[in-house]
This record gives C-alpha cells, structure tokens and sequence, in this order.
C-alpha cells in the first residue's frame, strides 16, 4: 500500500487523530458494503475508491493543484459544478457523515443542531479531512439557518463564499438566482485570475451532463424487480460522484450498467425474487452514513429509489448545451439548479409531485421518509409528503435520528413493521 502520511502532513493534517478515523472506516464499510450477497463485479472500483478515498484522490487533487489548477469544496447540490470545473477546477464534496469531534464541535455550536453540519465543522476542527483541506475556496449555499450561520465560523478558518438561494421561486426569486449564479463565477474568476471563456464553460456543461446521464442510466436499471443492484450499492456510486473525477466516473458507470443489463438478460437478480420496494427520501446521507438503507435491506427490502440529494436529486435534469453565449449558458446552469426540489422551498408542491411520479416509475411499496433531528426544514415538510402519499394509499414511516448507532434497534423494529405490514398487504 502506497504510504500518504507525508502528503497528509503536508496538508495539515493531524496523523494521530486521522489514524483513528481510518482503523474505523474499513469495519462500517464491511457491515454495510462488503457484507452484501451477490454484487455485481463493477462495484469493484467503486469499493476501490472508498479504500482509497484519503489516498489515490487526494493525490489526485495535489497534483492538479501543483499544475496551476484549483481545488472547491462544496456542501450541497445547488453549487453549479460547471463553473468550478470550467474554472480548471475540482469540485469536491466535504467529510460530513459521521460524528467526529463532536464535542469540539459543540464549543462553537449548539448540540440541538443537526449532526451533518456538526459532522462538518468536527471534521475541520479535527483535521482529518484532506479534501477541506485541499480546497482553495469552499462554496457555501445559505439554504438553511443553520448553514449560513455556521458558515459564519467556518468563513474565518479557511476562503469561503456564499451563495443566496431564493426560498421561493417567483420572477424575483430566479433573477436573484441568476446574479448569485453570476457572482459566483466572478469569485472564481478573481481566484484563477483571469476570464472563464464561453468554450470553457460549454465543454465543462458537457462533461457535468454527461456525468448526469451516466448516473440516470443506473437509476432507469433500478426499476428492475426482482433488483439488479441495492440500494446501498446505488447510493455508493452516487456518494463516490461528489468525489471522483468526471471522466473516469463516467467509465465505471457505463461499465457497471453494461454489466447490469447482461445480468438482466441471464435473470441474474441480487435476490432472486421480488421484495417490497422501498422509496428513501429526506435528508441527504453522506458517506459513510449507510444506516437506514442497511436496516432496510437487511429487513427483506429494497431501497429502490433515494429521493435525496445524495440520490436523484444530484444528478437529475440536465442544463441545456444549446443555450447561446456567455450569458446563455449562465441562465441555463441558473435554471437547472433551481429545479432542485429541495424542503427549503415555499410553497414546495413540486417535490410532492416530483417524489409522487418516482413512487409510480418505480413500483414503490413504501416510502421510509428519512429526517437528521434538528434539520427544520425537512422535519417540518415530512408532514406534507404523508399527506400526499396517504391521499394514494402508500405507506408512510417517518425516521427522525442522528449519526450514532444508539437507536438502531428501535429504527430497525419500525422498519421491519413496515415491511411486514408491506408483504402482509401485497398477499391480499
């Protein structure tokens, strides 16, 4: 195995601490990952990655950084990846799925805050993430108030911008949208120090679409029942996209699909027979926060569709590449991301909609509606979405948790209450 630890070091990393979280990691991902039945061989390189996931990647970013290259971190879906990528930039997401340093953490924020910004801030604090601290510049989105306010703290410990999302989606509301689209490529390119030419632009649209496509084709292959992949596997493969290069995602993807049809066509199936499917929506998992799927799975389920933004919300609608010039293509990147039926919106019938036609597109028995404690908008919509699943008869379970293992046995007797309830009513 190659050894990193001078390059870790480089980078300010704390070695002790991050030894630690490293003897960790390989055991959750055996529970979670490895321990599946009947994987399909593509997976191979993407529990590659994950073992590689501080090491080959990071070096990755070194070297395109030494080159004149730029590194972002971002935290959530609505930062416009074209403009980082079109900027000679990486765009990389940042360590927030499990409790690290919490009590650290908590000197800066209040414990009755939600564990993925927590998560954040314990992972900086700490130091033992090398991709934060790879970034030339984070970008931040003030989606919640805990987010921009704790990117108040984070903005004084390394370059951070901001970026306003609108909370509706009136006239006023797009072209606020549009100029913050806008200011952020003005940062970038006061960061780079030169224009973001139109072609730059155009080529990365292509890439990011072409990333996007790669990711829809394996979501159209989760419609399969009897289930070609878990859910677990799927949400791997989307959790690795916010992290590896668009290029050779685009590859592996392509190849595991290739794989996923030839098994179809053999009645190669994970199971072997059908099982209630289920639709995970909610709040995003970042790795390696498998908890819920795995209790699902493990429960005589699948995880069919994950309507989060660690799912069909990263990489759904694509940005139009016949947009004209500069200006055009701006509007259209402004235009996709808005699209994003995030809780933060009002009003927010759109997400309804949008996760009423998943749970008809793919068959969905069920759907486990996944909440952090103390993430408001999320906790609060939930009410919502019951209604409208219960106005069509599908089954609704609310989970509110954390990162801690402390409530898997209670999470894990509800789950199995709805799968049986599931499989009771599918028999009548």
């Amino acid at each position: 195995m190659t050894d990193y630890r001078d390059m870790w070091e480089k980078l300010g990393i704390d070695l002790e601490a991050h030894d630690g979280l490293l003897e960790v990691l390989p055991p959750i991902y055996e529970e979670h990952i490895l321990s599946q039945e009947n994987r399909p061989e593509g997976m191979g390189y993407f529990d590659f990655v994950f073992s590689e996931v501080h090491g080959l990647r990071i070096q990755e970013l070194v070297e395109h950084k030494r080159k004149g290259g730029i590194v972002a971190g971002t935290f959530c879906t609505y930062v416009p990846e074209e403009l980082i990528v079109a900027a000679n930039g990486i765009c990389v997401g940042l360590c927030s799925g499990a409790d690290v340093a919490i009590d650290e953490a908590e000197k800066y924020l209040p414990r009755n805050l939600c564990s993925l910004i927590k998560s954040s801030l314990g992972f900086k604090l700490a130091k033992v993430c090398p991709y934060i601290e790879s970034c030339d510049l984070l970008v931040g989105e003030a989606t919640c108030d805990g987010k921009k306010k704790y990117y108040e703290i984070l903005g004084q410990l390394q370059p951070l911008h901001l970026m306003e999302v609108p909370q509706m989606k009136l006239a006023h509301d797009v072209e606020l949208w549009r100029s913050e689209v806008r200011r952020l490529l003005t940062r970038l390119e006061e960061l780079i120090g030169r224009k973001i030419q139109e072609e730059e632009l155009r080529e990365a649209v292509s890439l990011i679409n072409e990333k996007r496509r790669a990711l829809l084709r394996l979501e159209g292959l989760r419609k399969s029942d009897p289930p070609l992949i878990s859910g677990r596997d799927a949400l791997l493969v989307s959790q690795i996209a916010f992290y590896d290069d668009p290029r050779r995602l685009i590859d592996k993807v392509g190849s595991l699909c290739d794989e996923l049809e030839e098994r179809k066509k053999r009645s190669e199936y994970i199971g072997g027979a059908h099982r209630p499917r289920i639709l995970l929506s909610g709040c995003p998992m970042a790795l390696p926060n498998w908890k819920v799927a795995t209790l699902i799975e493990t429960s005589g389920a699948v995880v069919a569709m994950d309507e989060m933004c660690t799912g069909i919300r990263y990489f759904d609608n694509l940005v139009d590449e016949e947009a004209q010039g500069m200006e055009g293509l701006l509007d259209a990147i402004a235009a996709r991301y808005l699209k994003i039926h995030c809780s933060i919106f009002t009003p927010n019938q759109e997400r309804l909609e949008h996760i009423s036609e998943l749970v008809e597109d793919y068959d969905i028995d069920a759907v486990v509606y996944y909440a952090l404690q103390f993430c408001d908008p999320y906790t609060i919509e939930a009410f919502r979405v019951q209604q409208a699943l219960e106005r069509e008869g599908i089954p609704f379970l609310y989970l509110e948790t954390d990162y801690s293992s402390e409530d898997v046995g209670q999470l894990s007797t509800r789950i199995q209450a709805l799968i049986e309830m599931v499989a009771a009513r599918d028999k009548t």
